[in-house]
């Protein structure tokens, strides 16, 4: 009779590979050969093809018997039909039978046919198609997408599969291996376990620390997907060290694991499923070259993802061994097998209860599966060729057999099964690539493209040790301030390439083309360019055509902006063409598209570039952009700022007219901005001085209103440092505008803060303040700046911030909880400088003292002792840790701010370096406590650096004999490669054991008896566990270090929260000169910003004209939040004030040496207080009058 057993029917499975490779190319010939005929039947509203002719008028196709069994045999039987059978009659049986339930069941039966036995559902796409276009009709125009039928995800999934290896493995692995001992582990064995530790209270402290280090070094990677490469790396990182240290600990034997036998046969499989899977690919992508195979065959896999194929297929095969071991052939017939063992789950016991009320006692269960799914295939009379391979286990036959049995173990077909199914699973992915992407239409493959998630980046991480952007930052910043500061400024060099300064100032510096318009809404943001999801919920509600704000009376609807201004800093962490067109241009772009015309790779020669038709740019309708540039754009000299700002033309769909870093806008009613650069300086050059100024005595009025744009606000700053910037600009303000500015609106600072005066001895030269930085980078405190108060000798008072002050002091606590989540990077400097502190201190040779105190009280002081010792011992005798202690300790002294006092920043600095090292040098102890305890009970150090590998040796002549001698001819074939490679492998796997026998011989011969490179492994061995232990204590203490400042001392504002990189609470603000001159401020916010995006249907349903420009559009923005309330709905109004138009006098003197003569004639009359606001205003007759 023919054997069956889980071996026979995974390999049985192999043909699936081979099926449906031939399905899919058949199927691909057909469509080649019978083009699909259109033939609208059934419902004209919805437009649905004949299912029936759709399906059949092409091909009949045979249900492929190796296809998945339990899928296969419902739909047969819902059809009933039998095995072989066409799918057109497989549909239209579904149809007959399921006609009583609802239509979407049917539907849902014909799309599971299809796509099951269709190869990822070709044809389905077909039936989406013709569906939408009898929808649409003949308006291809109007035609809508595919979104509209079917979720993109969906049809993302069938024609662009992902790739098969995805890194996933780890989790999945450890799910499996939970699971799979969990089964095979009863209660029994798990009392046994508790009874015996239970009599060792060590033994339970040592698998609690372990554990718990362990836990919370892994804790970032669990659950989220940080950095794939880095993420699975650290998952795999943390499983070989934990179960290195695991398997010396007493004792898994009691539960039916064999932990060094799993550990040395995982080794073993693994060896060989590396070589021969590498050289599988090899050979593969050869075949590629020579083009045997597909072209789409030619992405090759990452090595790391066949180290963790390998990994996963020698886990599966330890599982199994462990628990089955090697089980004589069951001759039994496959289906009284398969009854017994369902007869066994389903059947009821005496007492009418199921096998399931005695789970745990699950022993009948495990040899059922272990003898039915795991069986042998054969022997070697049944497979003559493999006789001459080392093959064969031995029977388990309690000791009664009288030598190893000829049954081919399980475990090698278990593993040639595995590889098998990984092969052809290779191979039919790569084979069938081709036919799964080349058949689509040019206008499905656009389809498909738009249906992409947006590629946004992250929040910067600030606290990565491994970011080049940083180093890169870090350079430019240090080049700029101490080469180019006083030295060379980019505004110098603007003012000089203007030869004309008249029409300097009246071309590149001053814009008036606004200041006719009734009205005018306009929008101030700043500091964008960090997080791409924060700055893309700005950016679209930005775009959008107006806001609907739900107030207690009906929608008040505020129109999008007709200018932007942005206040800086608009890509972190340094101006490149990677960060201005990723973080910057990305999301402002897919909130509001280009023009079609536009190539964005193009250098503006002549500003603005307006659309065609339009001459001037006073006619044009559209949303215009100016910018000023901040600290960070001014990293590498204003370089990139003047590339991508003044030299190209739109940012999205906002037209950039600027051609200079700063500028002059007159706005309506006598409003006007200026737009200041501060550089490095913080403050104005004197040729940006000089334009300002003249303008204030030749242009502005004395009863016009200015708003001054800068990137710093220096009244906070100012304050905070307790120092002094910007002179110039504050020379400006107060000697030349004298009391016409009315606002100053500043970034920099990541939040948003307002002050309005409240009295004065003085002239009030500034009536509000405002800041806000929402624009998309990391929140900043608010609780910081509290107590500021006076700005130029008048009394300011806090009118509003976003978030409040409770709340910014609350999320300061996130340091303490959340630091290392977020700054997981942070690992690799925190455990350098834990281990370089320690590093002289290795090993403590008479840590065993501790141990041998009779009292906890006694093992306490003994502790400390040693720790104090230690710390002595450091001072006096090493040079790498106390080299170590003092860099820290200056480091630390220089990152507390200057704005304290010498003897607080050393205070401050002391404390925090003693933090550390006392944690260090506990953490170093703990690690020496549990190798000196493991040493002592014989549990390490018993018989060199090779003890795994020579017990695995003893182990594998007695349960893998080779009659043959094949083992001896591979160690000659191989030049002795073979049995090395292991051998040091597990020497390299085993760092407990390497740790403690060198630990040994240094405290018995000291370190002179160490060679160089093994003192390198040595010490390499103690940081792969001390940087484990460390890492979450190091950023544990350094994140309640900056709470506790944040907090109590209001210091280190930017690096608080900076290491939060907290992307919600985004903010910006919108503008309204009214009709009679007042300015309305309208500050909007979203609290909570979405994490993913999807295609907004509204804005993919929507006709698009070929040249129309985006903002005509009713749904400019690309992406919709894919979950949670998206932007536009949840933004709600955190400030509102009015600024009141200055009331002209009513006899001014003219000017004589003014080129504009204003005769103002102000209107009042006895008016109601509801008609105020239609009936106060000035009007103004604008004459025009020559020189003296």
């Amino acid at each position: 009779m023919e054997k069956w057993g889980l071996n026979q029917r995974l390999v049985f499975g192999l043909t699936q590979g081979i099926d449906t490779l031939w399905l899919r190319m058949h199927w691909r010939i057909c469509r080649l050969q019978f083009p699909p005929t259109p033939n609208y039947s059934g419902d004209s509203q919805t437009g649905r093809l004949s299912r029936s002719h759709r399906l059949s008028s092409s091909v009949s196709i045979s249900v492929p018997f190796s296809l998945n069994m339990s899928l296969r045999h419902s739909i047969e039987h819902a059809a009933g039909v039998e095995s072989s059978i066409s799918l057109s009659n497989i549909v239209t049986k579904s149809k007959l039978t399921l006609s009583k339930y609802n239509q979407r069941l049917v539907d849902f039966v014909e799309d599971v046919a299809c796509s099951l036995f269709v190869g990822k559902c070709m044809k389905c796409l077909e039936k989406f198609e013709v569906q939408n276009d009898c929808l649409m009709g003949n308006n291809k125009q109007s035609m809508s997408p595919l979104l509209d039928t079917l979720k993109m995800e969906r049809v993302s999934t069938i024609l662009n599969p992902a790739y098969p290896y995805p890194h996933e493995h780890s989790r999945h692995t450890i799910m499996a291996v939970v699971v799979g001992c969990l089964f095979f582990i009863s209660s029994d064995n798990i009392h046994t376990l508790i009874q015996k530790l239970d009599s060792n209270v060590k033994w339970w402290s040592m698998y609690l620390c372990l554990i718990g280090f362990f836990y919370f070094f892994s804790s970032p990677f669990i659950g989220k997907t940080i950095k794939p490469s880095y993420s699975n790396f650290s998952r795999w990182y943390v499983v070989w060290t934990f179960v290195a240290a695991l398997y010396h600990l007493p004792s898994f034997q009691s539960m039916g694991v064999d932990l060094r036998m799993n550990l040395s046969l995982f080794l073993t499989i693994y060896v060989s499923s590396v070589v021969f899977l590498t050289a599988f690919h090899i050979i593969f992508l050869g075949l590629w070259y020579v083009g045997i195979v597909a072209r789409v065959a030619g992405k090759r896999p990452e090595f790391f993802t066949i180290i963790q194929n390998c990994a996963v297929i020698s886990i599966a095969c330890c599982v199994f061994y462990s628990h089955c071991g090697n089980r004589a052939i069951q001759r039994d017939k496959y289906l009284h097998q398969r009854n017994s063992f369902y007869s066994m789950l389903f059947m009821k016991s005496e007492d009418g209860n199921s096998w399931l009320s005695n789970f745990l006692h699950m022993y009948e269960l495990k040899d059922q599966i272990c003898s039915s799914w795991f069986a042998p295939v054969g022997s070697a009379s049944d497979y003559p060729l493999l006789s001459k391979w080392v093959i064969y286990g031995e029977l388990v036959c309690s000791g009664s057999c009288a030598g190893p049995s000829d049954e081919i173990s399980p475990l090698y077909s278990l593993w040639a099964t595995f590889i098998g199914l990984y092969i052809a699973n290779y191979v039919v992915e790569r084979s069938t690539g081709w036919a799964l992407t080349h058949p689509l239409s040019l206008s499905e493959y656009e389809r498909l493209k738009k249906q992409m998630k947006p590629d946004f980046l992250d929040m910067v991480p600030w606290y990565s040790g491994t970011s080049a952007d940083l180093f890169k930052t870090m350079f430019d910043l240090l080049v700029s301030v101490t080469l180019f500061v006083g030295r060379f400024d980019m505004r110098m060099m603007q003012a000089a390439m203007n030869k004309v300064p008249d029409e300097a100032k009246d071309g590149d510096l001053l814009y008036d083309h606004l200041n006719e318009r009734d009205e005018l809404w306009f929008d101030f943001v700043a500091d964008t360019g960090d997080g791409g999801n924060s700055s893309y919920a700005v950016a679209r509600l930005l775009a959008q055509p107006s806001i609907q704000l739900k107030t207690d009376s009906p929608m008040y609807a505020l129109p999008r902006g007709d200018l932007l201004l942005i206040g800086g800093d608009l890509a972190y962490p340094n101006p490149s063409m990677f960060t201005y067109e990723k973080r910057f241009f990305c999301p402002f772009e897919s909130a509001l598209q280009p023009p079609p015309w536009y190539k964005a790779e193009h250098i503006a020669l002549i500003k603005p570039e307006i659309p065609f038709g339009i001459t001037d740019l006073h006619q044009y309708d559209g949303p215009q952009c100016f910018i000023i540039p901040g600290n960070h754009d001014w990293f590498d000299g204003l370089h990139t700022f003047m590339r991508y700002i003044c030299h190209k033309s739109w940012l999205g769909g906002w037209l950039l007219p600027q051609k200079k870093s700063y500028f002059a806008l007159q706005l309506p009613k006598g409003w006007w901005i200026f737009g200041l650069d501060l550089a490095l300086h913080c403050d104005i050059d004197v040729y940006q001085f000089k334009f300002f100024a003249e303008l204030c005595k030749d242009k502005i009025g004395e009863n016009d209103s200015v708003i001054v744009m800068t990137h710093e606000p220096n009244w906070l700053l100012d304050w905070y440092w307790n120092e002094t910037t910007g002179k110039n600009a504050s020379h400006l303000i107060c000697d030349y505008l004298k009391g016409r500015c009315k606002l100053r609106i500043a970034g920099d600072l990541h939040h948003y803060m307002r002050h309005s005066v409240v009295s004065s001895e003085k002239p009030v030269h500034v009536q509000h303040l405002l800041v806000n930085g929402c624009g998309g980078a990391f929140l900043h405190p608010t609780h910081v700046f509290k107590n500021f108060s006076k700005f130029h000798g008048a009394a300011y008072d806090s009118k509003a911030t976003y978030p409040s002050f409770d709340d910014s002091s609350k999320i300061a606590l996130g340091n303490i909880l959340k630091f290392r989540k977020k700054n997981w990077q942070f690992d690799i400097i925190g455990g350098v400088i834990y281990f370089v502190l320690v590093f002289s201190m290795f090993p403590q040779c008479n840590v065993i003292r501790i141990l041998q105190e009779d009292s906890w009280l006694g093992r306490l002081k003994s502790f400390l002792t040693t720790l104090c010792n230690a710390f002595v011992c450091m001072l006096q005798y090493s040079y790498v840790s106390s080299a170590g202690t003092l860099i820290l300790m200056m480091s630390s002294y220089s990152f507390v701010p200057s704005k304290l006092s010498r003897k607080r920043r050393a205070l401050i600095g002391v404390l925090h370096v003693l933090a550390h090292m006392v944690a260090s040098f506990i953490l170093m102890l703990l690690l020496e406590l549990g190798i000196e305890i493991c040493i002592r009970n014989h549990l390490l150090a018993t018989s060199g650096y090779h003890t795994l590998y020579e017990w695995y040796r003893a182990m594998e002549i007695e349960h893998f004999p080779d009659p043959t001698g094949l083992r001896a001819r591979m160690e000659k074939w191989t030049f002795g490669l073979y049995p090395a490679c292991i051998k040091y492998l597990m020497s390299a796997f085993d760092i407990p054991e390497v740790m403690a026998v060198t630990r040994g011989n240094i405290c018995n011969s000291g370190m002179e008896s160490l060679s160089r490179g093994s003192a390198i492994i040595y010490y390499a061995s103690v940081f792969l566990y001390f940087w484990v232990f460390s890492t979450p204590v190091v950023s544990l203490i350094f994140g309640s270090y900056l709470y506790i400042c944040i907090n109590w001392f209001h210091i280190h504002f930017d690096e608080a929260f900076s290491s939060l990189r907290i992307a919600n609470y985004k903010a910006f603000t919108r503008f309204h000169i009214t009709v009679d001159g007042d300015l309305e401020v309208f500050t909007l916010a979203v609290d909570k910003v979405p994490k993913s995006w999807n295609l907004d249907p509204e804005w993919d349903a929507e006709v698009r004209l070929p040249q129309q420009l985006s903002h005509h559009r009713r749904f400019p923005s690309k992406w919709k939040a894919a979950s949670g309330p998206d932007p536009i709905n949840s933004v709600r109004v955190v400030d509102h004030f009015v600024i009141e138009r200055t009331k002209p006098n009513r006899s001014p003197r003219p000017t004589l040496n003014s080129s504009v003569k204003l005769i103002c004639v102000f209107w009042s009359a006895n008016i109601k207080p509801a008609d105020l606001m239609q009936t106060r205003f000035p009007r103004c007759l604008r004459l025009e009058m020559g020189h003296d």
